[in-house]
């Protein structure tokens, strides 16, 4: 599956599109709705992306499902439909366990992915009149990137509709080759880490114009020249690294917009039907083997454990002193399924007893003491009568 992550060529690094984008986008011909998980360093303006999207969203008649995922956060900008804040009291947390900030969030989004389930069945429910899911995560990218919670929710969402990765990153600190370079290492590692369709935006573009690092990311040798002004270690080290990104860069997603403004939506919603179709060309066939393979796998186990359980209960004789190896020894399973029927013409016969005297039969099964004790009673009743 990395090799299929590695080999992805049909991303483009063009930030525009052919026709009206925002038809193209927002086009009502799949019927599951798209999940965007928006990551990004801190700063980088993730929550005011979210918003601006909600609101585009909203503008096109075409109302996401929000999720706020961030437990620490004062206020959203936006309406969630789902809140953490709702379900995990986060400074509650931090006393009862003695946590600090980011050991808190951890916690937190561990405590609200076992309930995962739940958030799924009200998304399963919404997606005929949704097409995007927007997902906003906690401000420290590693909290959610590489938690097991944050591979919990990503798996769960990936396994059951289209889902894109959106990474936010902030244009106007990137203008030195170094961070810039730390910012496409991360990118890179979110990946090749969710397996998934991956866009980079780059937001701020009210701020600085994003064609530097598209120029940098298109010609190797105009980012060489950058980094020659640097002459730090980390320019030799940022220097190597660019080589080993140069065929991630010809495969990654690009688009530059402004959260304040709202410029570049357009183009980034094009980048997202993009994306999906890929997530439905090349991603869903793995989750549906997988998931096969799953399943195969537990029907094996219950298989291989209900015959140790055979093997350890051994063959069951109905009949007490029989020996033999026929019909009358049955498996465990076997006695469960004909509990109560394995002798059902025998009991149809013997239930016609209207010709048989009930006293006799009872009393000659009855203990002696008992039965002198019944011949008693019945003398003393016929001396009054």
């Amino acid at each position: 599956f990395f090799s299929l992550v590695a080999g992805i060529s049909g991303g483009s690094m063009a930030a525009g599109g052919s026709g009206d984008p925002a038809e193209m986008a927002l086009s009502k011909d799949c019927l599951e709705p798209v999940c965007l998980i928006v990551l990004g360093m801190a700063g980088s303006g993730k929550t005011t992306f979210v918003q601006r999207l909600t609101a585009y969203l909203h503008k096109k008649n075409s109302p996401p499902y929000v999720i706020n995922l961030d437990p620490a956060v004062h206020e959203i900008p936006f309406p969630a439909n789902i809140d953490i804040r709702d379900t995990v009291n986060y400074k509650e947390v931090m006393k009862q366990y003695g946590l600090g900030p980011n050991g808190g969030i951890v916690t937190s989004l561990n405590l609200f992915a076992t309930r995962f389930d739940q958030v799924m069945k009200f998304i399963e429910k919404r997606q005929k009149n949704c097409q995007y899911v927007l997902i906003d995560t906690p401000g420290q990218i590693e909290v959610f990137t590489w938690s097991a919670s944050g591979t919990i929710i990503t798996e769960a969402l990936a396994s059951s509709f289209p889902s894109v990765v959106i990474y936010v990153m902030d244009t106007s600190r990137s203008t030195s080759p170094v961070t810039f370079m730390s910012n496409m290492l991360y990118a890179c590692s979110i990946l090749y880490k969710t397996k998934l369709p991956f866009i980079v935006v780059m937001n701020k573009t009210d701020i600085i114009d994003h064609s530097f690092a598209v120029e940098w990311m298109q010609d190797f040798e105009t980012f060489q020249d950058a980094l020659n002004q640097e002459t730090t270690y980390m320019s030799n080290l940022t220097r190597s690294m660019s080589l080993v990104l140069d065929e991630f860069y010809s495969s990654l997603r690009v688009v530059g917009v402004s959260a304040v403004t709202g410029t570049g939506l357009d183009d980034f919603f094009v980048q997202v039907s993009q994306a999906a179709e890929e997530y439905q060309r090349d991603y869903r066939p793995e989750y549906e083997r997988l998931r096969r393979t799953l399943a195969e796998a537990q029907s094996k186990q219950q298989k291989e454990q209900l015959d140790r359980l055979r093997k350890d209960m051994g063959p069951v004789v109905l009949e007490p002193g029989s020996t033999g190896s026929g019909d009358l020894e049955l498996g465990p399973s076997d006695l469960i399924l004909t509990r109560g029927n394995v002798d059902v013409e025998e009991e149809e016969i013997d239930s016609d007893t209207d010709d048989i005297d009930h006293q006799t039969t009872e009393e000659s099964h009855e203990e002696p003491a008992f039965r002198n004790f019944l011949q008693v009673r019945y003398q003393s009743r016929s001396s009054k009568k």
